[in-house]
This record gives structure tokens, sequence and C-alpha cells, in this order.
């Protein structure tokens, strides 16, 4: 009975063989699939960003249903994991022809007496399956899927080398999980390429195409007896030490959802790939094709706008800063040659792009300001502008614009108002323009602002608005550009693209003289020395700016070639402490600067017809004698301040003079009379004093008393006051105690701040 059991169960087993090997014959005729089109329909769950040199930038995924790299080359796949695969899986892969039919009868007389062992499958088998989802092997050996396979491996082996065979399978298996593929295993439990894994690591990998979800001690056990076949009786293998090994990759998650150095920049383009912008899918000679979206962005640039802005940021943790962006246009193209839109790691929100945020500009606008009301020629560079205390009447109350350092200047030049970054002598400059008018011009910048510009009134000379980073930096490369105006590009133009076309947005003759102002050295020490950061070797224009209470601190300029916009602030609007213009944003700035031209020349723009250079000289020496750019027609020699005093005053003093019967009362210059004050709770009390300020008249300046009430606060010309909520009356008193002016003022709690923008 046995023998009659076991010669049917032979004849079974015969007639089976017989049939695969004609069907096996039959396919030698039929047509594979090319490598060349497998490897072109291999699909990464992530994108590439590329520099305009096509460098990779940046990886991030995009497919959440597989992890799965781009296509690996066999020589770029560590030699050990070839070995390691090809003794665990397929011991005879270069000596048969697709079916390993010693491996055939083995596993059909195992079947025949019931024993466990490996299966037939050889590498190309495997393949086979993974090519065709219909012969893919599930939990149940189904013979006709066997057979299947055996049909199309042995059609593959017919037209593909083994290198083929072997390169296709590493970058298809799955390992474990949602990884596939070679280069996603290596670097996420390994954290490294492929091409570096050592005999252990390979080993570990071989192990995991048996088993993919198996527990570690049952992946590194497998993995011990890969390891020993690999390294024979020269060495002895630590089993223990691999099972540790196993415990530690298993639980890795090292391939991080996106990685680079430009991830902001490559969301944005993703963005517009899926809007039907266009991607690429170059595919270099040997090398797997990647689906990639080009940049404009110069990797080499980006990585020093990266590099700079995080060491500096590093520097500048004690002062309360841990967030930074920079932008890098190209002033010809209007390319983006560096976006970074955030410190990384050193940021709490490293998500948010500083590129796009809104933050207040502070007196980077004031450029702009200046530009207009001399292109409306109601101002010229040597124009004198008063830096004095000045009351705004507004529907909400006084504006009272302040200093940076809360002193004032007196009569000073609006070259010097503006490179020294004064902020008096904007408000008065934007009364003269206009609050709305002034909003116009920024919209023609490409600065679009939230609100009309009567929403901000005066104070939108100090940058009350909100702004992005680059549309303030485009905006300075329209200025560099003599006012023409072109969006910005961040994906390369196609060759049959049209050239940059240019919106005149600005008049070419004041975007001179504001360059000029820029870039001047001497205009701008009032308020930054001489020795400025700010200062270069070669032609740069560049202004800083810082909103209020120090949330946000800029650095935007320009060269003959290059724009850059540096911000430095906290992402959360958290104040920093005791950052400057100087301090914050410019040396960034600057050291981008010297890295764009260390071998690149940067020399001033020629004067555009219309501008004319003039001597002039200042009225009682307020600035010394020199040479001036003016718009044709506005120019003048002599630029004075008349001070001669009113006829009442003249008698008055006449008299005093003559028998001392007469006298000239002190008066109260500051602050005006009906004043409304609101204290302010982000800046700290001691920070909100007022600046008192009298004409002494006829008396002495030292007998002079400042009385809030009947509390005495000061003496002379100047006093402090630290204002507290009520209504107050100010009251300047002589020596003897007798009141020479006053005047009420009101203080509150909350409501229209006094306005302090810093530089």
């Amino acid at each position: 009975m046995l023998l009659l059991r076991f010669t049917e169960t032979r004849r079974v087993w015969i007639t089976r063989v017989a049939a695969l090997a004609f069907l096996i014959g039959l396919a030698g005729a039929a047509q594979a699939i090319t490598f060349d089109e497998v490897r072109r329909s291999h699909q990464p769950s992530e994108t590439l960003l590329l520099d305009r040199h096509g460098e990779l930038l940046q990886r991030v995924r995009t497919d959440l249903t597989v992890r799965r790299g781009p296509w690996i080359p066999l020589n770029s796949v560590s030699p050990s994991l070839r070995t390691a695969l090809v003794l665990s899986e397929d011991k005879r892969f270069y000596e048969h022809s697709g079916v390993d039919w010693r491996a055939v009868s083995s596993a059909a007389w195992a079947n025949l007496w019931n024993t466990r062992t490996r299966g037939a499958s050889t590498l190309t088998m495997q393949l086979a399956g993974l090519l065709d989802e219909d012969l893919r092997l599930g939990g149940s050996r189904n013979l006709r899927q066997k057979i299947g396979q055996a049909v199309m491996a042995t059609r593959l082996e017919s037209s593909w080398r083994k290198d083929q065979v072997l390169e296709a399978y590493l970058n298809l298996v799955p390992f474990r999980g949602e990884l596939v593929g070679i280069d996603a295993l290596s670097r996420t439990l390994f954290d490294k390429a492929s091409h570096g894994l050592n005999e252990s690591e390979a080993a570990l990998a071989a192990a995991l195409v048996r088993a993919p979800n198996a527990r570690p001690p049952a992946v590194a056990a497998r993995a011990c007896g890969v390891l020993k076949a690999m390294r024979g009786a020269r060495e002895k293998t630590d089993c223990l030490a691999l099972e540790m090994q196993a415990e530690i990759m298993l639980s890795r998650r090292a391939y991080a959802a996106s990685e680079g150095i430009a991830p902001h920049l490559s969301r944005r383009l993703l963005a517009n790939a899926k809007n039907g912008d266009a991607s690429e899918k170059p595919a270099a000679p040997g090398k797997a094709p990647e689906l990639s979206l080009r940049s404009t962005l110069d990797a080499r640039i980006q990585r020093v706008a990266l590099e700079s802005l995080v060491q500096h940021v590093k520097e500048m943790r004690g002062r309360n800063v841990e967030d930074g962006a920079v932008v890098v246009l190209d002033n010809a193209s209007g390319e983006v040659l560096a976006w970074v839109g955030s410190t990384g790691s050193l940021s709490a929100a490293a998500e948010v792009d500083g590129v796009l945020a809104q933050r207040q500009p502070g007196s980077t606008l004031k450029p702009f300001l200046y530009a207009q009301a001399i292109a409306e020629r109601r101002l010229t560079a040597a124009s004198l502008l008063d830096d004095s205390p000045a009351y705004l009447p507004t529907t909400s109350g006084l504006y009272i614009p302040q200093n940076y350092d809360r002193q004032f200047k007196g009569w000073v030049s609006a070259r010097t108002a503006l490179a020294s970054s004064l902020n008096v002598p904007a408000v008065r400059t934007l009364v003269m323009v206009s609050p709305a008018a002034f909003a116009r011009q920024l919209g023609a910048l490409g600065i679009a602002l939230g609100q009309p510009g009567y929403y901000y009134g005066y104070s939108l000379a100090l940058g009350s608005a909100e702004v992005s980073l680059l549309q303030l930096t485009n905006a300075y490369r329209t200025m560099a550009n003599g006012g023409r105006y072109s969006p910005v590009a961040y994906q390369p133009r196609l060759p049959s693209a049209r050239p940059v076309e240019f919106t005149p947005a600005l008049d070419p003759a004041a975007s001179f003289v504001i360059s000029d102002i820029l870039s001047d050295g001497n205009a701008r020490a009032r308020t930054f020395g001489t020795d400025s950061i700010l200062a270069t070797r070669f032609w740069t224009a560049v202004k800083t700016g810082t909103s209020k209470d120090m949330r946000d601190n800029w650095a935007v300029g320009y060269s003959q070639r290059y724009t850059i916009g540096v911000w430095i602030g906290n992402a959360s609007g958290k104040a920093m402490w005791d950052v400057s213009g100087t301090s914050g944003a410019a040396p960034v700035w600057a050291a981008l600067m010297r890295e764009l031209h260390a071998r690149t020349p940067s020399t001033a723009p020629r004067a555009p017809a219309g501008v004319v250079k003039t001597a002039v000289s200042f009225g009682e020496q307020l600035e010394a004698a020199r040479s001036e750019w003016f718009l044709a027609g506005t120019e003048q020699p002599l630029f004075a301040v008349s001070t001669a005093p009113s006829v009442a005053d003249s008698k008055a003093r006449a008299n005093a003079s003559n028998d001392g019967r007469a006298a000239v009362p002190s008066r109260i210059l500051s602050p005006a009379n009906g004043t409304i004050l609101a204290l302010d709770p982000d800046i700290p009390p001691a920070r909100q004093r007022l600046t008192l300020l009298a004409d002494a008249g006829t008396n002495s300046a030292s007998s002079l008393r400042w009385f809030i009430g009947t509390r005495e606060i000061g003496r002379g010309l100047r006093a402090q006051w630290l204002p507290w909520p009520g209504r107050h009356k100010v009251q300047l008193r002589d020596a003897k105690g007798e009141v020479q002016d006053e005047l009420s003022v009101e203080v509150r709690g909350a409501g229209v701040k006094a306005a302090v923008a810093k530089r």
C-alpha cells in the first residue's frame, strides 16, 4: 500500500515538473519586460528639490503609503549586502537561468515526505513576483503562481544580465513595514547610504527579506547564520552582539519626512506642482530617473546663507533670539538664489516660513517714502527737516513719534535723516506725501498692505504695517534696478520664455538718489558710527530696521548684482533683548555680501538722465558743505533755516535789554496742550518717560522748575517725566515759584500709544 502511494505521488510530481518544463520552454520565445522599462517606472515616495545646477537640496516625502527611495545602481550598493543577499536567498544565483532545478527537486522531495525546507524560489523568481502582482505569493504557496514565477523568471534571464536582476531586486523588495528598496532601508534603519553598509548590517538587511516583520531576536538569529556563511571559518561571529544591534536598528526611524537645506521652498514648489506647474523627471545616463523639481536656488549660496544665519542666531541666544530668515535675489532676473525660512532646530517653530511671514518692517520702508517725496519734488537730498518733538493730531489723539535713542538732532538734511534712520523727519515727510499716497507707492513696488493707508496713519512711515521678507527684498531689488519692478522667480525659466519684463514702479532719478544715500557711510555715521558693520569694501546700499519692542530686526540691501534681505526675531512674536539694526540682522547681511563678492566686483550705478550734481552748503554750519545729487530743476547752492524771532519777541527782548522793565516769559515747547498719552503694557514703565522741553525767554535756564501738579519733577530747559494714568497739569515756574507757562495732559492706561519706532 505504501509502495502504491509512493508511485502515485511520484507520478503526480513528474507530471507537474514536465508541465513546468514545457511551460518554461514556451516562455523562452515570449517577450519579457525590459530592465530599462522597470527602472523608468520606478516611483520614489519622495520628491527631490534640485538647485539650478542639478545639485540635490531637499528630499520631501510625497507618498505616505510607502517609503521608497530613488533607484540605486548596483555599483552604489555595499558589496557585503550583495554577498549576504545571494547567500541568504539564492546560493546558486550566478549558476542557474532563472529556475534552480536542484532546489526544485529538493523542494518536491521534501513536500513528498511533508518535511519543512526552504522554498525553491530564486531571486529572479521573487523579482517576477515583485514585477507582477498576480504572481506574488501570499500566505499560501500556490502552484500556479510558482509556475508563473518560473516562466517569467526564465523569460527575464533570457534578456537581462545577472547584475540587472540583482539591482532591480534590491530596489523593489519590501524589507520591513512601509520600507521598500535598499535606499529606504539603509537611510531609515541604518541612517546611512546603501554603499556604507558593513558586514553585520548587510546580514541584518538580508535577514529582513525572509521575515520582514519578525521580532529582533528572530532577525538576529537568521542574520547570524548569514554572517557566518559570509565569513566562513576565518573569524568568530558574536551572535549576541548582533541581537543587540538588531534591537537598536529596528527601533530607529532616522529617515525624516523631509531632509535637506531648503525645506520651505520645497513645500512651495510642491504646492505649485500640484496646481499644474512644471515638474520634471531627469534621466541622466546610467542613473535611475527620480521625480524632481528644479529650482533657481544656488546650492553654494543657500548653504552659506543657512550657515551664516544659524551661526549668528546661536551667538545671540542670550538675547532671546531663536529665529531668522534670509532671501537672496539676482537683480537682473529676479531669480531666488537662497531661501532660508528658519533656523531649523534652533527655532521653536521651524515649520513657519520666515521668508513669507508677515512682520512689521520698522524703518526699512523709509527709503521708499523719501524716494516718493523726492520724485514728487517735495524734497531734495539736501532739504532740511526738523528733528524735534512733533505732535500730530489724529482721530484717536496725538501721534508723537520719537527716535530710537529718544534724542533729537535738530535741523538735518534728508540725506542724514534717512541714512541715520531718524524717525521724526520721516514722519514729517509722510505728512507731505500722505499715508494713502505712500500706500499706493508701496503697492506699485509689490508690497501689498493688509489695510488702506489711512488705517496706519503717520505710523506707516515707521513700518507699522506688516510685510513679508520676500516682498520687502524684491522692493529693494526694484530700487537697485532703477525703479523697475518684476516679480521674483524660484523655478527656472524655459528656454522659449520671454525675457524678464519690468514695470516702472518708482522714478529712476529718485531711485538713484536714494541708492546713493543708502551707500553713504558718512551720512550714516551720526547714528551708526564711521566703522559700522554696514560698510563694505565694495559698493552696496543697505537699510536696517527694528519693529516695536524689538520684535523684528531687518537688514535689506543690494549690490550691483544681488539683493539680500535678512530678518531676525522670534516666530512667536516674543521681543528680543537689546538687539539693534547693527547687532541683529546686519552681521548676516554683511557676511553674505562679502561671500558673494569675494571674487565679483560691485560698482556704483551710473547717474540716469535727469539727475545733476551740485555743490551745496548749509546755513549756520548745520552740515558740512558737499556735492549733492538733485533731480534737474530742484538744485540750489544754499540750504538754511530762518531763525528770526517774532516782532513781539524782538520788542520784548529789546525792552528787557534796554531798561529791564519788560521780560519775555519762559514757555513750554513740548508737550502740546491737550496731549493724550497712552501707556504701553508691553514696554517697561521706566522706559516710557516723556521729555519736557522749554524756552527760557529772558529767564535764566537754571532757574526754571518743572511741576506736575504740586510735585517738582525737574529743573532747567529739559526734564524727564515718568507719567502715570490721570489728568495732569504741567507747570513751568521760575526761581521765585511764579508760573511762567502751564498746560494740561491726559495719560491713559491703554489706547493710542506714543509711537516709538526703532531704527
